[in-house]
C-alpha cells in the first residue's frame, strides 16, 4: 500500500492513479468514509486523462488509527503531506461533507500558499461552521451532534447502517431508489476505521469555524449542493459560504441528497469536469 508518515507518525494510505504528467485531482472524503467514497469520480476523471489521487483521513480506512490530531488543523496538514510527497503542482481540490471543510482548509493554509491549488469544488460540504452559535443562529444545536455521538458509542455498527440506510442517501423518502449496494459500501468504510477518530471527528466538522478560510480563499471555488441535503442542510452551508467567497460559484441541485456523488454521479461529474476545464 502507498503510505506517508506525517511529522507527528500518522500514518496516510493515498491512491494515485493515471499519468504523472497530467493535471492532478485531489479527493477529500467524508465522515466516517475513506478515499474508496470517490469511486464513481475516480474512475470517471481517470478517463477523462487526469492524475486522480485520494487519501484516507487519520483514523480512517486504511490509515493508522492514532490516538490524537482528530482536528482541521491536523486533517490538513496531512493533506500537505501527501501533496509535498507527490509534488502535486496545478491541482484542483475537491472535498465532500467534511472532506469539502478539509479541502478548503488545507487551500487556504497551504495550497494558495504554497501556488499549489489553482482550484477548489466543495460538495454537500460544512462550512462556514455546523453548529449553532451567536453568531451562527440558523446552525444546529450542540444536541444534535451528542446525540450523534451517543449513538456511536453506543452501537456503532448499527448506527452507521441506519445513517446510510436514511438520511445520507435521502432513501428515507418516499418513492427513493433504495441501492443495497450503496449502503453495505457505506458501512465498509465506516467500520474500516477507528472509533475514537469517528468520534473526535464530529467535534472537527460540527465546531469549526471556517469563516476566514472562506474569506480567504481566491482561487476559483464551485459550491454543489443538493437542495434534500438532510445531513449539511445548505440554508446553513451552501448558501452562506458563497457571500464569503471572493471567486465563488454556487449550483444548487433540486431534490438531490448528502450523498449525490454516488447516487447522481452521472449529473455531478461533468458538472464538475466543466468546472475543471473552465
Amino acid at each position: 500500500m502507498a503510505t506517508i508518515t506525517t511529522k507527528d507518525g500518522a500514518e496516510i494510505f493515498y491512491k494515485d492513479w493515471g499519468p504523472r504528467n497530467a493535471q492532478p485531482l485531489v479527493f477529500h472524503h467524508g465522515w466516517p468514509l475513506s478515499g474508496d467514497d470517490w469511486d464513481a469520480q475516480m474512475l470517471y476523471f481517470l478517463g477523462k486523462g487526469f492524475r486522480v489521487i485520494a487519501h484516507d483521513r487519520r483514523g480512517h480506512g486504511r490509515s493508522s488509527q492514532v490516538g490524537d490530531g482528530h482536528d482541521m488543523d491536523h486533517y490538513a496538514a496531512d493533506v500537505s503531506a501527501v501533496v509535498e510527497h507527490l509534488n502535486l503542482r496545478n491541482t484542483v481540490h475537491i472535498g465532500h461533507s467534511t472532506g469539502g471543510g478539509e479541502a478548503l482548509h488545507y487551500v487556504a493554509r497551504y495550497g494558495q500558499p504554497q501556488k499549489r491549488a489553482v482550484k477548489l469544488a466543495l460538495i454537500g460540504a460544512v462550512p462556514p461552521i455546523m453548529v449553532k452559535t451567536e453568531r451562527n443562529p440558523g446552525g444546529l444545536a450542540l444536541e444534535v451532534f451528542d446525540g450523534l455521538r451517543a449513538q456511536l458509542a453506543a452501537n456503532r455498527a448499527q448506527f452507521y447502517l441506519e445513517f446510510a440506510s436514511g438520511p445520507f442517501y435521502s432513501f428515507n423518502r418516499p418513492g427513493a431508489r433504495v441501492s443495497q449496494g450503496a449502503i453495505q459500501n457505506w458501512w465498509r468504510q465506516g467500520m474500516a476505521g477507528g472509533i475514537n477518530a469517528h468520534y473526535l471527528g464530529i467535534k472537527a466538522f460540527s465546531e469549526t469555524d471556517f469563516t476566514e478560510d472562506l474569506q480567504s480563499v481566491d482561487v476559483p471555488t464551485l459550491l454543489m449542493h443538493g437542495d434534500d441535503d438532510q445531513i449539511v442542510p445548505i440554508a446553513d452551508s451552501a448558501l452562506l459560504g458563497i457571500k464569503l467567497l471572493k471567486k465563488g460559484t454556487l449550483k444548487v441541485y433540486e431534490k438531490l441528497p448528502h450523498g449525490m456523488c454516488t447516487t447522481h454521479a452521472d449529473v455531478v461529474n461533468p458538472d464538475l469536469l466543466a468546472f475543471i476545464k473552465g
